[in-house]
């Protein structure tokens, strides 16, 4: 509306402060992100991208990342509605790293034209991890007997309260390298002749933004105002998109429904635990 109405006005009162919409991608990245944790799921983050892009007027639209990664197809589904809305809308995209784009994070970050880290942002961390605990010993201890009845004799692969079994560890490794074929292929396709030939830039590694930078995995150092000011000029205005809220003050989710009810809230609780410790445990990789 406003855009409309400054078309109206002559020339000469007419502002020409350029406007980017500015959205934060923050949190581990997991499917069914809820309302009672910070994390990240297209299903999260599908309004405020759409809500971004939507700004007729802007040439760009600036993300900032900060993300120590999570589920690769989350990862892969937000990248691409970025990068769909981006060639849609023909909008140039910024992503800037704030403590860490790294694994997943880092997927997303490659939806971005220009990628812009801190020199001390960690980055990379181009690989698959699983992790679990093994408690058969801890059984015998307690006396306690693990039953499993199955129709099919890979249901019960990897159960953590049985001994491993090599071909269970085999086939899970053969999907690992699957799915990391595919984050390999992402970053040589966005990344291109940018990427150094260094030997350990698809093993898993991560460094430091000002590394990152001679990589070849971020385009430059620096912040985002500082950046976008460069670029657009000194009247340069940054819009933060805000996910919509509801009449008393609460934050709507992406059909604009959905305040937790009662069962949510003891859903929430009784995974909160787990779901804190698997978050704690990637950002810690990273020291953060």
């Amino acid at each position: 509306m406003l855009s409309f109405l400054q078309r109206l006005l002559p020339k000469s009162w007419r502002s020409d402060a350029i406007t980017i919409p500015v959205i934060r991608l923050h949190g581990t990245i997991m499917a069914g992100g809820g309302q009672l944790r910070q994390s990240l799921s297209l299903a999260s983050t599908a309004g405020l991208i759409e809500k971004a892009f939507s700004f007729k007027d802007s040439p760009a639209i600036a993300i900032s990342i900060n993300s120590p990664g999570g589920s690769p197809v989350q990862s892969r589904l937000i990248y691409k509605r970025i990068r769909d809305l981006a060639v849609e809308k023909d909008k140039r995209v910024y992503m800037f790293v704030e403590d860490v784009a790294a694994s997943g994070g880092y997927m997303i970050a490659i939806a971005g034209d220009e990628i812009i880290a801190d020199p001390s942002s960690i980055v990379g961390s181009i690989g698959v991890v699983s992790a679990s605990f093994g408690f058969p010993e801890l059984l015998r201890k307690i006396g306690v007997e693990r039953r499993v009845y199955t129709a099919g004799v890979n249901k019960a692969t990897l159960d953590p309260f049985q001994e491993e079994k090599p071909e269970d560890i085999e086939r899970l490794k053969a999907l690992q390298l699957e799915v990391h074929d595919t984050f390999i292929d992402m970053v040589k396709e966005r990344r291109g002749a940018k990427l150094s030939d260094d030997p350990d830039l698809f093993t898993g590694l991560f460094w430091t933004g000002k590394r990152g930078l001679a990589l070849g995995l971020v385009d430059a150092l620096g912040d985002m105002r500082g950046f976008l000011r460069a670029r657009h000029g000194d009247k340069v205005r940054l819009k933060l998109v805000s996910p919509q809220r509801g009449l008393f003050g609460r934050r709507l989710g992406f059909l604009g429904i959905g305040s937790p009810d009662a069962s949510e809230l003891a859903s929430a609780a009784a995974n909160g635990v787990a779901d804190a410790a698997g978050a704690r445990a990637l950002w810690a990789r990273y020291g953060l």
